[in-house]
């Protein structure tokens, strides 16, 4: 559990107690999982039954309200507990924090999106592509639609689509050839011509199921058409902090480990562990040390969002987040490999998964030079 002094409102207490209760039973299915390549189906369905779902849902939909301070402290200590169940269900939350928030859609389409929140509805994203790379980095996408008389048909690769079997919703970008324009468009799962490419074989978060979504002459309605890139200007999004969130989590978990280790551990060439070594000891002091600088960093950036009113002065602090929490959480896991040493590198052993989902988060958005060389530009007028 984490450091009681550091929660500060009813929804982190009550989730953090919940979460507390299952912390066994989602770990034991991680290293499986993992293993297998398999989405972490009974923890998404005991989240979204419990409700987790709805937490940064506006209360005037029927949500909880979180915060974006709530959602990291809780995406925290859930990311220590499993990173790709985490991960996955962290960009459910941050897409419906930032839809509400920023009122992105017409409010009609906002009023039945929130009805099918409630009623278990999972959505994310769908933007990389494998000729466009990060869509952070503003290429074309190749996803295309041409417009008919009641609606639209979609054709295209979406690639990263993580949580791809479990999710209902898909918020897909293409090119809308009639307006030469990037928009948006709401696919659900079901819809025909909707599939999933069963292609997801990476080394780091493969529990995730981030498979390709494919789009074969998929019939959009009208009304399905929801965002045109850019087209409300561009906003800080603090929701995007349940990235960093999540490996600060994944690091904390093997900080907690590689402790653990050096209070049993005792080779017969010693007296006692070798927790009363000074180089392990030392190794310690730099993870802790490592861990409460990013995480005072990333909650502090959480609570600075909500907390002003225009959000003018976080857009560097949102950036550096990631990149200061990655690089500092990489960092962290270095050192708890080498404090538990070749063992470290045993399969049955979370520490090498740790390690391997660690390093997949260096891949998340931002990229890591897009983030300098925007906090760079801003620091020069250049923005």
């Amino acid at each position: 559990m984490l450091n009681s002094a550091l929660i500060n409102s009813e929804i982190q207490k009550k989730w953090l107690q919940k979460l507390e209760g299952v912390k066994d039973e989602f770990q034991s299915h991680a290293d499986e999982n993992d293993r297998r390549s398999r989405f972490p189906y009974e923890n998404v369905e005991w989240l979204i039954n419990e409700g987790y779902t709805l937490l940064t849902l506006p209360k005037a939909y029927g949500g909880e309200g979180a915060t974006v301070e709530d959602m990291v402290v809780l995406q925290t200590y859930l990311g220590s507990i499993d990173g790709a169940t985490a991960l996955s269900i962290g960009w459910h939350l941050s897409v419906v924090g930032q839809l509400f928030e920023q009122e992105m859609w017409e409010q009609d389409m906002l009023n039945r999106f929130a009805q099918a929140v409630r009623e278990g509805a999972l959505i994310n994203r769908a933007v990389s592509e494998a000729e466009t790379g990060s869509p952070t980095r503003g290429g074309r996408p190749a996803t295309h639609v041409t417009e008919t008389d009641d609606g639209y048909i979609i054709n295209g690769v979406k690639t990263f689509t993580s949580m791809s079997k479990g999710l209902t919703h898909f918020v897909v970008s293409a090119y809308v050839e009639s307006l030469e324009q990037v928009g948006f468009f709401l696919v659900k799962h079901d819809m025909p011509g909707v599939e999933i490419a069963d292609n997801w074989n990476m080394i780091g978060m493969r529990a995730t199921e981030s498979h390709d979504l494919v789009l074969n002459d998929v019939h959009i309605p009208k009304e399905n058409f929801v965002e045109i890139r850019g087209a409300k200007g561009k906003k800080p999004n603090g929701w995007i902090l349940h990235i960093p969130s999540v490996y600060l989590g994944i690091a904390q978990a093997a900080r907690d480990y590689a402790v653990d280790f050096a209070k049993t551990y005792s080779p017969n060439s010693i007296q006692g562990t070798i927790g009363e070594i000074s180089t392990v000891q030392q190794n310690i002091g730099k993870m802790e040390s490592l861990l409460l600088s990013a995480r005072h960093f990333l909650w502090s950036t959480a609570r600075m969002y909500h907390d002003s009113g225009e959000q003018i002065q976080v857009w560097n602090e949102t950036s550096a987040s990631k990149v200061l929490v990655l690089n500092q959480g990489l960092e962290v896991v270095d050192l708890a490999m080498r404090i538990v040493g070749a063992k470290s590198l045993e399969m049955e052993r979370p520490l090498q998964r740790y390690y391997r989902d660690m390093r997949a988060g260096l891949h998340n958005p931002p990229m890591e030079d897009m983030a300098y060389t925007n906090i760079a530009k801003s620091v020069l007028g250049l923005l």
